[in-house]
């Protein structure tokens, strides 16, 4: 049975989140709130600035769900180790999959934003940009938190291709979104064996020493390598940090997967 925590605000020591979790669990270290006035844009790999994080701290983001058979295993995977992430979610795959947004907020994790049907924004005019950009906010709210708000309740939003343009980042300023980039991605767009995607997102991350992860929920191969990804970052000291909206809901606190029925008091426990 998933259980939820509702948390009483948006800040959280990470010993209460820590406390929340299994002993063996990699966790998620603290709860970093961002807002569009201090963070327009993060991501090194295409901007200036990047997120306010120590060295391996990581924040794992995912684009272009939910999809049934990848999503369902990631999030299990991250709820396995009591991880929250953010995701950026295409409006028609919400519309199509309502039960999997839903899920996604419930456990935890940040509701994003990346567009409605990924188009190229900087293909298109400035009026149809904005139009597939809110096409996509508006499918996905409705579909996460029951109905399409006069606020945008997570203003985070990706550019599917990172193909932005000057004009369109300015509207999305004026909008209030941070626009995400990414420090650096698994190239999970390409096939390849879990196994061979996990040693190059590994050896990528070692090199930056942390930042923003790309991955998509809907490849099956990222689905697969996911939770010995997860088992990684513990082992290497890597601490997962979670990105959520200043002024937006608190976040959820997702619990690990609930363990084995008590056994009798002669056998080993397992904690």
């Amino acid at each position: 049975m998933i259980r939820t925590l509702i948390l009483l605000g948006l800040f959280l020591a990470s010993p209460a989140l820590a406390a929340e979790c299994g002993g063996g669990t990699l966790g998620t270290a603290r709860v970093l709130t961002l807002d569009a006035a201090a963070h327009p844009h993060v991501g090194r790999k295409h901007f200036p600035q990047t997120l306010p994080l120590a060295r391996k701290e990581v924040v794992l983001t995912f684009d272009d769900g939910p999809m049934p058979g990848p999503t369902p295993r990631v999030l299990a995977a991250l709820r396995q180790e009591c991880v929250s992430a953010t995701f950026f979610l295409l409006g028609r795959n919400a519309a199509a999959h309502p039960d999997l947004a839903r899920r996604i907020r419930a456990e935890g994790h940040t509701v994003a934003h990346h567009t409605y049907s990924h188009r190229l924004l900087n293909r298109l005019t400035p009026q149809a940009a904005d139009a597939e950009i809110d096409r996509g906010v508006a499918a996905v709210e409705s579909a996460a938190f029951g109905a399409a708000r006069d606020t945008t309740v997570t203003r985070f939003f990706r550019f599917p291709g990172f193909a932005s343009s000057p004009e369109t980042l300015r509207r999305l300023e004026n909008k209030g979104m941070v626009v995400f980039g990414a420090d650096l991605w698994a190239s999970d767009w390409n096939r390849m064996p879990p196994e061979q995607q996990l040693r190059l997102t590994l050896e990528r991350l070692d090199r930056t020493g942390g930042g923003i992860v790309l991955f998509h929920d809907t490849q099956p191969q990222t689905a697969a390598m996911i939770p010995a990804f997860l088992r990684a970052l513990k082992a290497r000291g890597y601490k997962v940090v979670h990105v959520v909206p200043a002024g937006g809901e608190p976040p959820v606190a997702a619990a690990p997967l609930p363990g084995p029925a008590k056994p009798p008091k002669r056998s080993k426990h397992r904690g």
